[in-house]
């Protein structure tokens, strides 16, 4: 009985253990991005994804050519950002904004997210607000 129960106890922690390393395994590297350079783009939200693992962001933006690309920008999962203060509907098809991004190391359109600045002069990062242009004093 002992042996049986030695033999379970090794086969849950061995398949435990398993799982663990294939998690880890299928999450992917960050070495795609240029973290050590942030550049800044300014266009007008395609779509925003809301979406395991990752949420994404479509922006189109206009090349110093005169041509619209359409630029993928990775961020973090829903719940991280839902918790820093994010809601599926802060980006809306339509909605200018300038945007920080990581680019992509190879030279590829897209990158990582770094934050946002609305219209309304408002910042996010995945980590929630960081400053807001203050409106007119009220008197």
């Amino acid at each position: 009985m002992k042996t049986f129960l030695r033999t379970c106890t090794l086969s849950i922690a061995l398949m435990s253990g398993l799982g663990l390393v294939t998690s880890a395994y299928a999450h992917h590297s960050m070495n795609g991005f240029d973290r050590a350079k942030t550049i800044s783009i300014t266009g007008t939200v395609k779509q925003f994804k809301w979406a395991n693992p990752h949420s994404w962001i479509e922006v189109e933006v206009v090349n110093s050519k005169g041509v619209t690309e359409t630029w993928n920008l990775e961020m973090t999962a829903p719940g991280i950002l839902a918790r820093a203060g994010w809601k599926s509907t802060m980006l809306k098809p339509g909605d200018k904004a300038t945007f920080g991004v990581h680019p992509m190391v190879n030279g590829d359109i897209g990158g990582q997210f770094v934050s946002v600045t609305f219209a309304d002069g408002l910042t996010m990062t995945e980590r929630g607000q960081q400053t807001a242009t203050p409106g007119p004093a009220k008197q």
